[in-house]
């Protein structure tokens, strides 16, 4: 069973109940508060439990990003390289094209964006975008960065990885994912760094963080703590 309340400052909070549930959870998904309790729990209680919670389910909302909500004509995302424009036309079927910037994307009239199928096909789209842009865009930085600070690494691949931005393994390949075409130019930058870094250190101790700080003006747990705001498809 499940039903809606809505709240001035949290907004929709969906209320479940589960036989499978044993103990009262929140979470915050797609910029909705979900709070699910036991089959025989006390409503009461778990909305007293939500207003307890309340400046932590406050702070996970403000670090979500428009991808990771509905996504719809109101949509406004700025991605790396191009502005998303989502629109409905006279189509039967879904268009997308990447051009001077602005990648759009065309819905048949009668779209009902809040339909989960929709949102899994306007993501799929999205994501193919990212992926063109990551293979076009990231590679040719990464190698840049590496002469300028004089690293070196060994082989460079796009993945989709939904935890990470990056990786680097102790042979120096450096795995990046699409998801970084969401961020910011100087905070891509800061990933890239961030893995070139550890071609020569493979942890995160005060000597990793001391080289982070001579390729990034001593600005790295600045841009660390701006990254966090931010989160992959």
């Amino acid at each position: 069973m499940e039903k809606k309340l809505q709240n001035s400052q949290l907004g929709t909070i969906l209320i479940r109940t589960s036989a499978h549930a044993r103990h009262y959870n929140l979470r915050v998904k797609e910029g909705m508060v979900i709070a699910t309790m036991p089959e025989h729990g006390d409503e009461q209680k778990l909305r007293s439990f939500i207003q307890k919670k309340r400046p932590q389910l406050l702070r996970f909302l403000s670090r979500e990003t428009p991808v990771t909500r509905l996504l719809n004509e109101q949509t406004d995302l700025q991605a790396t390289t191009f502005k998303l424009h989502i629109f409905c036309s006279d189509r039967s079927n879904y268009y997308m094209k990447l051009e001077k910037g602005m990648l759009h994307i065309a819905c048949p009239q009668q779209t009902r964006f809040n339909d989960e199928k929709v949102q899994a096909t306007l993501r799929g789209l999205l994501e193919r975008a990212l992926r063109h842009e990551a293979k076009r865009v990231l590679p040719v930085r990464l190698k840049a960065l590496a002469e300028q600070y004089h690293f070196s690494y060994s082989t460079v691949k796009i993945n989709n990885s939904k935890t990470r931005w990056g990786s680097c393994s102790g042979g120096k390949n450096i795995n990046l994912s699409l998801s970084l075409m969401l961020l910011p130019p100087h905070l891509v930058d800061y990933v890239l760094l961030h893995e070139l870094c550890h071609t020569l250190k493979m942890n995160h101790s005060e000597r990793f963080w001391s080289l982070m700080d001579q390729v990034t003006a001593k600005k790295a747990k600045v841009l660390r703590k701006e990254l966090k705001r931010y989160s992959t498809l």
